[in-house]
């Protein structure tokens, strides 16, 4: 490399450096990155798609979490907080989702370094490089990322000197059939599929409240689901519960009574109790092929033992788990594992066929790292299609990848994280995953 190479080397760089870095996601990990990012003295600009910070959450925001406050809160986030005056709620305290956006994330959001780098309702529909598609490498690692972000008023181009994606996977849920293609028939009765965790006791009562209801999926999402019904039924006569797998058994939930987190440990039991009593119903060995209306309901049509079957029921919640929106990345170089879709060195720590949530071992910029300098998956989309996910394994994430981006190398590799013990988080040997929560 010749004199003047080096000098435009420089100059690049230092351009590069006036940047900011991008947040995709305005979640639990993305404000802990910003956080993090705000303790280093470095400019960043959240991008979320949503009306208003943890979007996706408020969504499922009557579900209550099974990890304590003391577990939920990251770590450089609390400090910012705590130095107006915040205080963490009850550690020992089980919050639901919406006490995590109102009591945590809104304050965290407001704090003035963070809420005036946040830009709500937009969707960043594509990441590349300034000038280069995915072909290119020349001075590639000294060229801004290029972000393809769609507003209420059209379409722009913003530029960055680092990407960390923390955009998650709940709007990405997996097929109802095992194939992982959408069943055919889904567009038939799409008004009679539920996207998992509803709030089948409050705002999505009506659609679920004297009819037949067929829950999909073998995870927490499931559980917490199949719980809700079984209530609802107690209350509206006429509401039926029916559990449908595609295993021989259900996944347990947890396996261990010695889980740390009880409310974890205690999903499996209430499900295993009511399955008992016969107040769910379980259809096993069901591998769904397609749906059809049936007049006001659907008929899953699938195969059982080598035959195909029927099951008849009024609404389904689809609640299989979870997948990256990887389509708005084809111009990175990604480097992702062909099973998981998670990095390809986080994917041996995190899989679910060895791992649980409480086993997977600390991980930082290192392991997240991609042929693609400065770009970043992180928080559950950095997991691909693994539901070994926890929060604090996302705080733990971004605070060794904003090390990284400082320039603090030491403090980037220095990663270590205490998760409690766990039993099965939510997953079975054929990939028909659920989810968890947090």
């Amino acid at each position: 490399m010749t004199l003047i190479d080096l000098t435009v080397t420089s100059l690049q760089q230092r351009s590069l450096d006036t940047l900011p870095v991008a947040i995709i996601g305005a979640g639990p990990v993305g404000l802990a990155a910003a956080a993090n990012l705000v303790e280093r003295g470095i400019d960043f600009v959240i991008y979320e798609s949503g009306d208003e910070v943890g979007s996706s959450i408020r969504q499922w925001g009557h579900t209550r979490l099974f990890s304590p406050w003391k577990h939920v809160v990251d770590p450089a986030s609390r400090r910012l907080l705590e130095a107006t005056g915040w205080r963490l709620p009850s550690p020992d305290r089980l919050p639901t989702g919406t006490d995590l956006v109102e009591q945590y994330l809104e304050p965290l959001a407001q704090l003035d370094p963070i809420a005036s780098r946040i830009r709500t309702r937009v969707t960043i529909e594509a990441v590349t490089r300034q000038g280069m598609d995915r072909t290119r490498t020349a001075r590639r690692s000294q060229t801004p990322f290029l972000l393809r972000a769609r507003t209420d008023d059209g379409v722009e181009d913003v530029t960055a000197r680092a990407v960390i994606d923390a955009s998650g996977t709940y709007e990405r849920p997996n097929s109802l059939a095992s194939s992982g293609l959408e069943p055919l028939g889904l567009a038939d009765v799409a008004d009679r599929v539920s996207h998992a965790l509803p709030d089948a006791l409050g705002r999505d009562r009506s659609t679920f409240a004297g009819r037949h209801t067929t829950v999909v999926g073998a995870g927490h999402s499931a559980a917490n689901t199949l719980l809700a019904l079984v209530e609802l039924a107690e209350q509206e006569a006429g509401t039926r519960v029916t559990w449908l797998i595609r295993n021989a058994s259900a996944v347990r939930v947890t396996t261990s009574d010695d889980d740390e987190l009880a409310a974890r440990a205690n999903i499996g039991r209430r499900v295993d109790a009511l399955v008992a009593a016969g107040r769910i119903t379980v259809v096993d060995r069901f591998e769904i092929v397609r749906l059809a209306r049936d007049g006001d309901g659907v008929r899953l049509i699938g195969a059982r033992n080598g035959e195909l079957v029927d099951h008849d029921t009024d609404v389904v919640v689809n609640a299989t788990g979870f997948h990256p929106n990887l389509d708005m990345l084809r111009e990175i170089r990604l480097e992702l594992d062909e099973i998981v879709e998670a990095p390809r060195r986080l994917a041996p720590l995190i899989d679910p066929n060895v791992h649980t949530c409480g086993t997977v071992e600390p991980h930082g910029f290192a392991e997240l790292q991609h042929p693609e300098p400065g770009f970043f998956l992180a928080g559950m989309k950095s997991y691909g299609r693994a539901p070994t996910f926890l929060l604090a394994t996302g705080y733990e994430q971004v605070r060794s990848i904003t090390a990284w981006l400082a320039g603090d190398v030491a403090a980037a590799s220095r990663v270590a994280l205490v998760l409690p013990a766990t039993g099965v988080c939510s997953t079975d040997a054929s990939g028909a995953s659920g989810s968890g929560c947090c």
